[in-house]
């Protein structure tokens, strides 16, 4: 059990729902990976991004770029955020995972589009992966919008996994 030391944004699991913990109350963490936190709030699951994690008293992993030479969007750091949203069941990035199928930066309109798939289609985790790769590639300097399209077509198999996400998930064979 923690206590939150100040009000702390989160989204309900699984639908995604944005919430705020409130200041002084105690959650129960159930899963820490990729530096984001599952914890249950008010007896619900809620997701508590790293970037965040410091209003709950916990270690924060910042996710930072260096300063814009430009006001254009990089997109190696449209990347670089997509490799930090880990898939809450499996230990693997999306990206590691083959669930990334296409990044589109619109430079005039500051969007960045993402096509990504999911592990299977009846995933209930959706919504809530679908906040994190948003909330994650919104903090890429330059980026005014995000838009994620879920596709499921090709389905995903794990073959599109890199062999490290193999190795790491005991699925290289």
């Amino acid at each position: 059990m923690v206590l939150a030391q100040e009000d702390c944004p989160a989204r309900r699991v699984p639908d995604g729902t944005p919430l705020t913990i409130p200041k002084n109350t105690f959650v129960a963490i159930t899963q820490a990976l990729g530096g984001n936190y599952t914890v249950v709030y008010n007896g619900q699951m809620v997701r508590v991004d790293g970037t965040d994690a410091g209003a709950l008293g916990l270690a924060s992993e910042p996710l930072s770029f260096p300063a814009p030479t430009s006001e254009l969007i990089d997109e190696a750091q449209v990347w670089q955020a997509l490799g930090t949203v880990y898939d809450p069941e499996i230990p693997v990035d999306l990206v590691n995972l083959g669930l990334i199928y296409k990044v589109s930066v619109d430079q005039q309109a500051r969007r960045v589009d993402i096509a990504m798939t999911l592990t299977a289609p009846s995933c209930g985790m959706g919504p809530v992966l679908v906040g994190d790769v948003e909330y994650r590639v919104r903090r890429v300097p330059n980026v005014k919008d995000v838009q994620v399209e879920l596709v499921f077509d090709p389905p995903w198999s794990r073959d599109m996994m890199s062999e490290e996400a193999q190795l790491e998930t005991g699925m290289f064979y």
